[in-house]
């Protein structure tokens, strides 16, 4: 009985040392994966004086309905467009349909993206340039950045394909998750945008500040299928068939973000 009960308390000793290093472990897991931003690109989120709509894409959660379909389905479904239109499909065939079959044709879709590359250019596209001349001067001068002009960078698909605004929106979910960025298709830098980091000229020099607007490269394959609703009795299944898919491509800007070049002449 003695024996037991050391047997006990060691066991409790045990699990009461382990528990508080396996919750430190959970604790420091490993972050997830983003873009690291380098130290001369800046967020100019509070500065720019165009104000970019913050708002994430519009995730549209299927009904319990459609998410029994899609689950059932033997092809990933994730257009949010079709989504919707299966939302808005009431399909009631009778319990008592017995022996009763049919196929309703919901048209060619894409079905969903998937990403084989993601990369960030952060000198995508020039929006400014800023200029000060100390030739002349007989101190040295700090000069910062100020968006002369309102500056508009859109991104685009690489190759022309069928509803391309429907893969744009997956293409862009998929790169969101990938870099942690906030990307959107259009972004603007608004005029008279200024920011307090400064660069010193010396005297007899000529200091340039250009801007540049980040973008990320989006690479991937989409799939494609004509999508059908099939009716046997009282049980409805989604059934895909023809499937295609197509490599494609996408540069999306990333938004309120500037890359500073700075360089002395």
């Amino acid at each position: 009985m003695k024996n037991n009960k050391l047997v006990i308390c060691f066991i409790l000793f045990i699990i009461a040392f382990c528990y508080p290093i396996t919750a430190l472990a959970k604790e420091i897991k490993p972050a997830q994966e983003k873009s690291e931003i380098p130290n001369h690109v800046l967020s100019i989120s509070k500065e720019n004086t165009y104000p970019n709509s913050t708002k994430d894409e519009v995730i549209l959660e299927p009904s319990s309905f459609v998410e029994k379909l899609i689950e059932d389905s033997e092809m990933r479904i994730e257009n949010p467009d079709l989504i919707k239109m299966l939302n808005e499909t009431t399909i009631k065939p009778s319990p008592i349909a017995f022996g009763y079959r049919g196929s309703i044709y919901m048209g060619h879709w894409p079905l969903h993206y998937t990403s084989e590359e993601t990369n960030v250019n952060w000198e995508y596209q020039k929006i400014n340039t800023n200029e000060l001349i100390n030739v002349g001067g007989n101190t040295q001068k700090n000069m910062s950045y100020n968006q002369v002009k309102e500056a508009h960078v859109k991104g685009a698909l690489t190759t022309k394909i069928e509803r391309s605004d429907q893969i744009k929106k997956m293409m862009l979910m998929e790169a969101k998750k990938n870099t942690k960025l906030p990307l959107s298709f259009h972004t603007v830098f608004g005029k008279d945008t200024k920011m307090a980091n400064s660069y010193a000229v010396p005297i007899k020099k000529i200091g340039v500040l250009q801007g540049f607007a980040p973008a990320v490269s989006e690479k991937g394959k989409v799939t494609f299928g004509e999508v059908y609703i099939e009716l046997k009795g009282s049980k409805k299944s989604i059934v895909v068939k023809n499937v295609t898919k197509q490599g494609i491509g996408a540069w999306i800007p990333v938004q309120d973000h500037v890359s500073f070049m700075f360089e002395l002449k």
